[in-house]
Protein backbone atom coordinates (compact mmCIF):
# COMPACT_ATOMS: atom_id res chain seq x y z
CA UNK A 1 0.00 0.00 0.00
CA UNK A 2 1.60 3.08 -0.89
CA UNK A 3 2.46 5.59 2.15
CA UNK A 4 -0.45 8.09 2.55
CA UNK A 5 1.47 10.36 5.18
CA UNK A 6 -0.70 8.55 7.66
CA UNK A 7 1.68 6.44 9.69
CA UNK A 8 0.90 3.19 7.32
CA UNK A 9 -3.03 3.52 7.54
CA UNK A 10 -4.97 3.75 4.40
CA UNK A 11 -7.32 6.40 3.77
CA UNK A 12 -10.41 5.75 3.60
CA UNK A 13 -12.06 5.62 -0.35
CA UNK A 14 -12.54 9.38 -1.36
CA UNK A 15 -11.72 10.79 1.66
CA UNK A 16 -9.01 12.79 -0.30
CA UNK A 17 -11.54 13.35 -2.83
CA UNK A 18 -13.65 15.03 0.10
CA UNK A 19 -10.43 17.68 1.15
CA UNK A 20 -9.08 18.24 -2.23
CA UNK A 21 -12.48 19.62 -3.82
CA UNK A 22 -11.86 22.63 -1.01
CA UNK A 23 -9.03 23.57 -3.62
CA UNK A 24 -10.95 22.61 -7.02
CA UNK A 25 -14.67 22.83 -7.11
CA UNK A 26 -15.91 26.65 -7.90
CA UNK A 27 -16.30 29.01 -5.18
CA UNK A 28 -19.92 30.04 -5.24
CA UNK A 29 -21.03 26.82 -5.39
CA UNK A 30 -18.23 25.50 -2.59
CA UNK A 31 -19.18 28.30 -0.38
CA UNK A 32 -22.87 27.70 -0.53
CA UNK A 33 -22.32 24.26 0.27
CA UNK A 34 -20.44 24.38 3.46
CA UNK A 35 -22.31 27.38 4.41
CA UNK A 36 -25.50 26.13 4.07
CA UNK A 37 -24.81 23.43 6.82
CA UNK A 38 -22.43 25.51 8.50
CA UNK A 39 -25.49 28.32 9.21
CA UNK A 40 -27.89 25.71 9.89
CA UNK A 41 -25.86 24.45 12.80
CA UNK A 42 -24.99 27.90 13.87
CA UNK A 43 -29.11 28.74 14.19
CA UNK A 44 -29.82 25.62 15.48
CA UNK A 45 -27.21 26.54 18.53
CA UNK A 46 -28.94 29.45 18.77
CA UNK A 47 -32.73 28.45 18.65
CA UNK A 48 -32.13 26.22 22.17
CA UNK A 49 -31.73 29.42 23.67
CA UNK A 50 -34.36 31.24 21.52
CA UNK A 51 -36.87 27.70 22.09
CA UNK A 52 -36.48 28.11 25.69
CA UNK A 53 -37.23 31.37 26.19
CA UNK A 54 -40.26 31.63 23.93
CA UNK A 55 -41.29 28.48 25.92
CA UNK A 56 -40.37 29.89 28.84
CA UNK A 57 -41.85 33.08 28.73
CA UNK A 58 -45.59 31.54 27.85
CA UNK A 59 -45.40 28.75 30.62
CA UNK A 60 -43.78 30.50 33.35
CA UNK A 61 -44.09 34.01 32.98
CA UNK A 62 -41.62 37.11 32.18
CA UNK A 63 -39.88 37.45 34.81
CA UNK A 64 -38.37 33.47 34.49
CA UNK A 65 -37.19 35.34 31.05
CA UNK A 66 -34.98 37.54 33.63
CA UNK A 67 -33.39 34.79 34.82
CA UNK A 68 -32.31 33.02 31.97
CA UNK A 69 -30.65 36.64 31.04
CA UNK A 70 -28.40 36.28 34.12
CA UNK A 71 -27.35 32.93 33.18
CA UNK A 72 -26.41 33.23 29.73
CA UNK A 73 -22.81 34.86 31.06
CA UNK A 74 -21.98 31.21 32.29
CA UNK A 75 -24.08 29.84 29.10
CA UNK A 76 -21.35 31.55 26.99
CA UNK A 77 -18.38 30.98 29.03
CA UNK A 78 -18.95 26.96 28.80
CA UNK A 79 -19.48 27.78 24.94
CA UNK A 80 -15.99 29.48 24.74
CA UNK A 81 -14.15 26.88 25.81
CA UNK A 82 -16.18 24.66 22.72
CA UNK A 83 -14.93 27.00 20.48
CA UNK A 84 -11.35 27.60 22.11
CA UNK A 85 -10.98 23.85 21.35
CA UNK A 86 -13.32 22.87 18.77
CA UNK A 87 -12.44 26.27 16.25
CA UNK A 88 -8.91 25.83 17.58
CA UNK A 89 -8.34 22.08 16.11
CA UNK A 90 -10.35 22.90 13.04
CA UNK A 91 -8.60 25.63 11.58
CA UNK A 92 -5.59 23.10 12.60
CA UNK A 93 -7.27 20.27 10.37
CA UNK A 94 -7.54 22.45 7.54
CA UNK A 95 -4.40 23.93 7.25
CA UNK A 96 -2.67 20.83 7.72
CA UNK A 97 -4.87 18.60 5.64
CA UNK A 98 -3.96 21.48 2.70
CA UNK A 99 -0.60 20.95 3.41
CA UNK A 100 -0.76 16.96 2.99
CA UNK A 101 -0.07 16.72 6.40
CA UNK A 102 -3.05 14.08 7.63
CA UNK A 103 -0.96 12.97 10.79
CA UNK A 104 -0.49 16.25 12.30
CA UNK A 105 -4.42 16.56 11.55
CA UNK A 106 -5.25 13.77 13.14
CA UNK A 107 -3.41 14.69 16.31
CA UNK A 108 -5.39 17.89 16.58
CA UNK A 109 -8.89 15.83 16.72
CA UNK A 110 -7.90 13.20 18.84
CA UNK A 111 -6.03 16.24 21.31
CA UNK A 112 -9.28 18.39 20.77
CA UNK A 113 -11.38 15.16 22.51
CA UNK A 114 -9.34 15.28 25.68
CA UNK A 115 -9.53 18.79 25.71
CA UNK A 116 -12.85 19.41 25.48
CA UNK A 117 -13.94 16.18 27.66
CA UNK A 118 -11.79 17.78 30.45
CA UNK A 119 -13.11 21.27 30.29
CA UNK A 120 -16.83 20.10 30.20
CA UNK A 121 -16.44 18.07 33.67
CA UNK A 122 -14.37 20.92 34.72
CA UNK A 123 -16.69 23.72 34.24
CA UNK A 124 -19.48 21.41 35.72
CA UNK A 125 -17.89 20.57 38.91
CA UNK A 126 -16.27 24.63 39.45
CA UNK A 127 -19.85 25.81 38.49
CA UNK A 128 -22.02 23.17 40.78
CA UNK A 129 -19.73 24.53 43.97
CA UNK A 130 -19.86 28.32 43.17
CA UNK A 131 -23.10 29.02 41.63
CA UNK A 132 -24.65 31.41 43.57
CA UNK A 133 -22.08 33.68 44.03
CA UNK A 134 -21.49 33.67 40.28
CA UNK A 135 -25.02 34.51 40.07
CA UNK A 136 -24.74 37.42 41.79
CA UNK A 137 -21.72 38.81 40.41
CA UNK A 138 -23.40 38.23 37.27
CA UNK A 139 -25.71 40.84 38.33
CA UNK A 140 -28.51 38.86 39.80
CA UNK A 141 -30.71 41.36 42.11
CA UNK A 142 -30.68 39.53 45.68
CA UNK A 143 -33.79 38.38 46.54
CA UNK A 144 -35.04 39.10 43.19
CA UNK A 145 -37.57 36.30 41.56
CA UNK A 146 -34.83 36.17 38.48
CA UNK A 147 -32.40 34.86 40.61
CA UNK A 148 -34.51 32.29 41.84
CA UNK A 149 -35.34 31.09 37.96
CA UNK A 150 -31.31 31.47 37.29
CA UNK A 151 -30.77 29.06 39.59
CA UNK A 152 -32.85 26.87 39.24
CA UNK A 153 -32.14 26.58 35.48
CA UNK A 154 -28.64 26.65 35.64
CA UNK A 155 -28.21 23.58 38.26
CA UNK A 156 -29.98 21.34 35.75
CA UNK A 157 -27.96 22.82 32.30
CA UNK A 158 -24.50 22.45 34.42
CA UNK A 159 -24.54 18.69 34.85
CA UNK A 160 -24.56 18.50 31.10
CA UNK A 161 -21.79 20.93 30.23
CA UNK A 162 -20.01 18.16 28.86
CA UNK A 163 -22.27 17.72 25.98
CA UNK A 164 -22.16 21.17 25.01
CA UNK A 165 -18.48 21.51 24.94
CA UNK A 166 -18.38 17.74 23.24
CA UNK A 167 -20.86 18.19 20.90
CA UNK A 168 -20.41 21.99 19.86
CA UNK A 169 -16.43 21.43 19.48
CA UNK A 170 -16.44 18.17 17.52
CA UNK A 171 -18.99 19.82 14.88
CA UNK A 172 -16.15 22.02 13.91
CA UNK A 173 -13.93 19.06 13.80
CA UNK A 174 -16.11 17.27 11.31
CA UNK A 175 -16.68 20.39 8.90
CA UNK A 176 -13.16 20.96 8.62
CA UNK A 177 -12.52 17.25 7.03
CA UNK A 178 -15.24 18.18 4.18
CA UNK A 179 -18.30 16.98 6.15
CA UNK A 180 -20.24 20.18 6.59
CA UNK A 181 -23.75 18.33 6.10
CA UNK A 182 -22.84 15.18 8.57
CA UNK A 183 -22.42 18.40 11.14
CA UNK A 184 -25.86 19.84 10.36
CA UNK A 185 -27.53 16.28 10.72
CA UNK A 186 -25.97 16.28 14.36
CA UNK A 187 -27.04 19.46 15.25
CA UNK A 188 -30.27 19.35 13.89
CA UNK A 189 -31.12 16.38 15.73
CA UNK A 190 -30.64 18.13 18.61
CA UNK A 191 -32.59 21.18 17.56
CA UNK A 192 -35.44 18.51 17.20
CA UNK A 193 -35.56 16.70 20.25
CA UNK A 194 -34.72 20.24 21.94
CA UNK A 195 -38.52 21.66 20.24
CA UNK A 196 -40.25 18.69 21.29
CA UNK A 197 -38.88 18.30 25.11
CA UNK A 198 -38.67 21.71 26.33
CA UNK A 199 -42.68 22.83 25.41
CA UNK A 200 -43.27 18.70 27.07
CA UNK A 201 -41.74 19.26 30.15
CA UNK A 202 -43.13 22.69 30.45
CA UNK A 203 -46.87 22.72 29.47
CA UNK A 204 -47.91 18.82 30.10
CA UNK A 205 -45.31 18.05 33.01
CA UNK A 206 -45.06 22.00 34.25
CA UNK A 207 -41.56 21.25 35.67
CA UNK A 208 -41.10 24.87 35.16
CA UNK A 209 -37.45 26.26 34.07
CA UNK A 210 -36.39 22.95 35.22
CA UNK A 211 -38.00 21.48 32.35
CA UNK A 212 -36.59 24.03 30.19
CA UNK A 213 -33.08 23.07 31.11
CA UNK A 214 -33.70 19.03 31.27
CA UNK A 215 -34.60 19.33 27.75
CA UNK A 216 -31.40 20.85 26.57
CA UNK A 217 -29.57 18.90 28.14
CA UNK A 218 -30.93 15.69 26.66
CA UNK A 219 -31.02 16.93 23.16
CA UNK A 220 -27.44 18.08 23.48
CA UNK A 221 -26.54 15.04 25.11
CA UNK A 222 -28.40 13.54 21.77
CA UNK A 223 -26.54 15.43 19.57
CA UNK A 224 -23.06 14.93 20.72
CA UNK A 225 -23.75 11.12 20.67
CA UNK A 226 -23.99 11.14 16.93
CA UNK A 227 -21.07 13.31 16.91
CA UNK A 228 -19.29 10.81 18.16
CA UNK A 229 -20.17 7.84 16.28
CA UNK A 230 -18.83 10.19 13.35
CA UNK A 231 -15.79 10.87 14.57
CA UNK A 232 -15.10 6.95 15.50
CA UNK A 233 -15.95 6.01 12.03
CA UNK A 234 -14.18 4.72 9.24
CA UNK A 235 -15.57 7.14 6.49
CA UNK A 236 -14.46 9.85 7.81
CA UNK A 237 -10.60 11.47 6.59
CA UNK A 238 -9.04 11.79 10.38
CA UNK A 239 -10.58 8.89 12.98
CA UNK A 240 -11.01 9.70 16.53
CA UNK A 241 -8.38 7.38 18.20
CA UNK A 242 -8.55 8.72 22.11
CA UNK A 243 -6.95 5.72 23.56
CA UNK A 244 -3.96 5.26 20.79
CA UNK A 245 -3.35 8.62 20.25
CA UNK A 246 -1.22 10.81 23.06
CA UNK A 247 -2.08 13.45 24.29
CA UNK A 248 0.55 16.52 23.29
CA UNK A 249 1.22 19.47 25.08
CA UNK A 250 2.27 20.79 21.17
CA UNK A 251 -0.35 19.99 19.47
CA UNK A 252 -2.88 21.50 22.50
CA UNK A 253 -0.57 24.68 22.21
CA UNK A 254 -1.04 24.93 19.01
CA UNK A 255 -5.33 24.55 19.00
CA UNK A 256 -5.65 27.05 21.65
CA UNK A 257 -3.11 29.78 19.42
CA UNK A 258 -6.32 28.72 16.24
CA UNK A 259 -8.93 29.25 18.68
CA UNK A 260 -7.45 32.09 20.82
CA UNK A 261 -9.48 35.02 18.91
CA UNK A 262 -13.04 33.14 18.98
CA UNK A 263 -12.51 32.19 22.24
CA UNK A 264 -11.79 35.31 23.58
CA UNK A 265 -14.76 37.14 21.34
CA UNK A 266 -16.85 34.34 23.63
CA UNK A 267 -15.06 35.46 26.54
CA UNK A 268 -15.88 38.98 26.39
CA UNK A 269 -19.02 38.92 25.42
CA UNK A 270 -19.85 36.78 28.33
CA UNK A 271 -18.35 39.92 30.33
CA UNK A 272 -19.96 42.34 28.22
CA UNK A 273 -23.35 40.56 29.58
CA UNK A 274 -22.56 40.92 33.08
CA UNK A 275 -22.14 44.84 32.43
CA UNK A 276 -25.24 44.97 30.39
CA UNK A 277 -27.42 42.58 33.35
CA UNK A 278 -25.89 45.26 36.01
CA UNK A 279 -27.00 48.46 34.28
CA UNK A 280 -30.33 47.09 32.87
CA UNK A 281 -31.07 46.28 36.27
CA UNK A 282 -29.91 49.38 37.84
CA UNK A 283 -31.30 51.64 35.34
CA UNK A 284 -34.67 50.00 34.53
CA UNK A 285 -35.07 50.16 38.49
CA UNK A 286 -35.13 53.56 38.64
CA UNK A 287 -36.67 54.91 34.80
CA UNK A 288 -39.04 52.37 33.86
CA UNK A 289 -41.10 53.35 36.77
CA UNK A 290 -42.88 50.27 37.64
CA UNK A 291 -42.49 47.60 40.32
CA UNK A 292 -39.70 45.04 39.51
CA UNK A 293 -38.53 47.69 36.49
CA UNK A 294 -34.72 45.85 36.84
CA UNK A 295 -36.64 42.40 36.36
CA UNK A 296 -38.53 43.90 33.21
CA UNK A 297 -35.55 45.54 32.05
CA UNK A 298 -33.39 42.49 31.99
CA UNK A 299 -36.20 40.67 30.44
CA UNK A 300 -36.74 42.92 27.72
CA UNK A 301 -32.62 42.77 26.65
CA UNK A 302 -32.89 39.17 27.25
CA UNK A 303 -35.92 39.45 23.93
CA UNK A 304 -33.31 41.36 22.07
CA UNK A 305 -29.89 39.98 22.38
CA UNK A 306 -32.18 36.44 21.76
CA UNK A 307 -33.14 37.22 18.44
CA UNK A 308 -30.18 39.32 17.32
CA UNK A 309 -27.99 36.22 18.22
CA UNK A 310 -30.31 34.08 16.13
CA UNK A 311 -29.82 36.67 13.44
CA UNK A 312 -26.18 37.20 14.24
CA UNK A 313 -25.65 33.27 13.72
CA UNK A 314 -26.26 32.52 10.10
CA UNK A 315 -23.25 34.93 9.62
CA UNK A 316 -20.96 33.32 11.79
CA UNK A 317 -22.23 30.50 10.02
CA UNK A 318 -20.95 31.89 6.88
CA UNK A 319 -17.83 32.55 8.66
CA UNK A 320 -17.83 28.69 9.63
CA UNK A 321 -18.05 27.46 6.59
CA UNK A 322 -15.55 29.51 4.24
CA UNK A 323 -12.96 28.66 7.59
CA UNK A 324 -12.35 25.21 5.78
CA UNK A 325 -12.05 26.52 2.22
CA UNK A 326 -10.07 29.46 3.34
CA UNK A 327 -7.85 27.69 5.60
CA UNK A 328 -6.77 24.70 2.96
CA UNK A 329 -6.13 27.32 0.16
CA UNK A 330 -4.03 29.53 2.28
CA UNK A 331 -2.06 26.47 3.58
CA UNK A 332 -1.53 25.27 -0.62
CA UNK A 333 -0.57 28.98 -1.55
CA UNK A 334 -3.41 29.43 -3.66
CA UNK A 335 -3.98 33.36 -2.21
CA UNK A 336 -6.04 34.56 -5.54
CA UNK A 337 -8.60 31.65 -4.29
CA UNK A 338 -8.47 32.79 -0.62
CA UNK A 339 -9.43 36.59 -1.78
CA UNK A 340 -12.80 35.02 -4.13
CA UNK A 341 -13.97 33.55 -1.07
CA UNK A 342 -13.62 36.35 1.37
CA UNK A 343 -15.00 38.46 -1.01
CA UNK A 344 -18.01 36.24 -1.72
CA UNK A 345 -18.39 35.23 2.34
CA UNK A 346 -18.53 39.29 3.16
CA UNK A 347 -21.37 39.64 0.14
CA UNK A 348 -23.22 36.86 1.91
CA UNK A 349 -22.78 38.03 5.39
CA UNK A 350 -23.81 41.68 4.71
CA UNK A 351 -27.06 40.54 2.82
CA UNK A 352 -27.86 38.55 5.75
CA UNK A 353 -27.42 40.89 8.16
CA UNK A 354 -29.34 43.64 6.14
CA UNK A 355 -32.24 40.90 6.21
CA UNK A 356 -32.49 40.44 9.88
CA UNK A 357 -32.02 44.79 10.05
CA UNK A 358 -35.29 44.83 8.23
CA UNK A 359 -37.15 42.63 10.31
CA UNK A 360 -36.43 43.77 13.12
CA UNK A 361 -37.36 46.77 12.67
CA UNK A 362 -40.59 46.53 10.69
CA UNK A 363 -42.07 43.80 13.48
CA UNK A 364 -40.73 44.72 16.41
CA UNK A 365 -44.13 44.27 18.33
CA UNK A 366 -44.81 40.79 16.68
CA UNK A 367 -41.50 39.43 17.98
CA UNK A 368 -42.15 40.07 21.80
CA UNK A 369 -45.24 39.29 21.47
CA UNK A 370 -43.71 35.92 20.84
CA UNK A 371 -41.94 35.72 23.52
CA UNK A 372 -44.57 37.58 26.34
CA UNK A 373 -48.04 37.59 24.46
CA UNK A 374 -49.16 38.92 27.70
CA UNK A 375 -46.86 40.91 29.37
CA UNK A 376 -46.73 43.68 31.27
CA UNK A 377 -47.51 47.29 29.56
CA UNK A 378 -43.47 48.32 30.50
CA UNK A 379 -42.25 45.01 28.88
CA UNK A 380 -44.46 45.67 25.84
CA UNK A 381 -43.44 49.20 25.46
CA UNK A 382 -39.42 49.14 26.39
CA UNK A 383 -38.52 45.95 24.64
CA UNK A 384 -39.59 47.46 20.75
CA UNK A 385 -38.31 50.61 21.48
CA UNK A 386 -34.70 49.25 22.77
CA UNK A 387 -34.64 46.41 19.82
CA UNK A 388 -34.48 49.29 17.16
CA UNK A 389 -31.80 51.40 19.01
CA UNK A 390 -29.86 48.17 20.01
CA UNK A 391 -29.43 46.58 16.27
CA UNK A 392 -29.17 49.87 14.50
CA UNK A 393 -25.54 48.62 13.11
CA UNK A 394 -26.53 45.27 12.32
CA UNK A 395 -26.17 45.94 7.91
CA UNK A 396 -22.44 46.44 9.10
CA UNK A 397 -21.64 43.60 11.57
CA UNK A 398 -21.36 41.04 8.79
CA UNK A 399 -18.59 42.24 6.91
CA UNK A 400 -16.89 43.17 10.85
CA UNK A 401 -17.11 39.63 11.71
CA UNK A 402 -16.01 37.96 8.44
CA UNK A 403 -12.91 39.79 8.25
CA UNK A 404 -11.90 39.27 11.97
CA UNK A 405 -11.86 35.60 11.19
CA UNK A 406 -9.54 36.25 7.87
CA UNK A 407 -6.85 37.71 9.95
CA UNK A 408 -6.84 33.83 11.96
CA UNK A 409 -6.63 31.81 8.90
CA UNK A 410 -3.64 33.95 7.24
CA UNK A 411 -1.65 33.36 10.38
CA UNK A 412 -2.40 36.47 12.35
CA UNK A 413 -4.74 35.68 15.29
CA UNK A 414 -3.16 38.58 17.30
CA UNK A 415 -5.23 41.30 15.24
CA UNK A 416 -8.34 38.65 15.01
CA UNK A 417 -8.51 39.04 18.29
CA UNK A 418 -8.15 42.89 18.67
CA UNK A 419 -10.79 43.34 16.37
CA UNK A 420 -13.02 41.63 18.16
CA UNK A 421 -11.87 42.71 21.33
CA UNK A 422 -12.53 46.16 19.97
CA UNK A 423 -16.26 45.50 19.28
CA UNK A 424 -17.04 43.55 22.23
CA UNK A 425 -14.98 44.98 25.47
CA UNK A 426 -12.63 47.82 24.89
CA UNK A 427 -15.39 50.19 22.86
CA UNK A 428 -18.25 48.30 24.24
CA UNK A 429 -17.50 48.50 27.69
CA UNK A 430 -16.47 52.61 28.19
CA UNK A 431 -19.55 53.17 25.92
CA UNK A 432 -22.08 51.27 28.56
CA UNK A 433 -20.56 52.97 31.26
CA UNK A 434 -20.56 56.12 29.59
CA UNK A 435 -23.69 56.60 27.63
CA UNK A 436 -25.64 54.95 30.71
CA UNK A 437 -24.31 58.07 33.27
CA UNK A 438 -25.02 60.55 30.40
CA UNK A 439 -28.39 59.40 29.35
CA UNK A 440 -29.45 56.49 31.21
CA UNK A 441 -31.09 53.37 30.14
CA UNK A 442 -31.36 54.81 26.45
CA UNK A 443 -27.89 55.25 26.89
CA UNK A 444 -26.77 51.80 27.69
CA UNK A 445 -28.76 50.27 24.62
CA UNK A 446 -27.44 52.79 22.33
CA UNK A 447 -23.43 51.88 23.17
CA UNK A 448 -23.46 48.66 20.98
CA UNK A 449 -24.52 50.26 17.63
CA UNK A 450 -21.82 53.06 18.30
CA UNK A 451 -19.08 50.04 19.10
CA UNK A 452 -20.24 48.56 16.03
CA UNK A 453 -19.55 51.41 13.73
CA UNK A 454 -16.41 52.59 15.05
CA UNK A 455 -14.84 49.37 15.23
CA UNK A 456 -16.23 48.23 11.06
CA UNK A 457 -14.01 51.54 10.27
CA UNK A 458 -11.03 50.03 11.89
CA UNK A 459 -11.69 46.80 10.83
CA UNK A 460 -11.98 48.11 7.06
CA UNK A 461 -8.53 49.62 7.00
CA UNK A 462 -6.97 46.64 8.57
CA UNK A 463 -8.21 44.15 5.71
CA UNK A 464 -7.79 46.55 3.11
CA UNK A 465 -3.63 46.16 3.80
CA UNK A 466 -4.07 42.48 4.54
CA UNK A 467 -5.86 42.32 0.64
CA UNK A 468 -2.88 43.82 -0.77
CA UNK A 469 -0.33 41.56 0.72
CA UNK A 470 -2.68 38.69 -0.56
CA UNK A 471 -3.04 40.25 -3.91
CA UNK A 472 0.88 40.56 -4.06
CA UNK A 473 2.00 37.09 -3.27
CA UNK A 474 -0.80 36.01 -5.61
CA UNK A 475 0.84 37.41 -8.89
Amino acid sequence: MKDDGSGGRGAPPGSHDAANRLGTEPIGSLLLRFSLPAITGMVVNALYNVVDRIFVGRAVGETALGGLALVMPLMTVIMAFAVLFGIGAANMISMRLGQQRRDSAEGALNNCFWLLLASGLLLTALGLIFLDPLLLMLGAPEGSESLVHARSFMRIFLCGAVFFTMGLGLAHCIRAQGFPTITMAGLLLGAALNVCLVPFFLFVLRMGVEGAALGTVIAQAASTVFMLFCCFSRRMVLRLRPLSVRPSVGTAVQIVSFGSAQFLLQFAMSFVMVIYNFSMSSYGSAELGVQGGGDVALSGMNIVNSVSMLILMPIFGIAQGAQPILGYNYGAQRFGRVMGVYKRAVLAATGVACAGFLLLHVLPDQIVGMFAPEGSPALLGFTPFAMRVATAAMPIIGFQIISANMFVVTGRPKASVILSMMRQVILLVPFIIAFGRIWGLNGVIAAAPAADAISAILTAAMIAVEMRKLKAASR
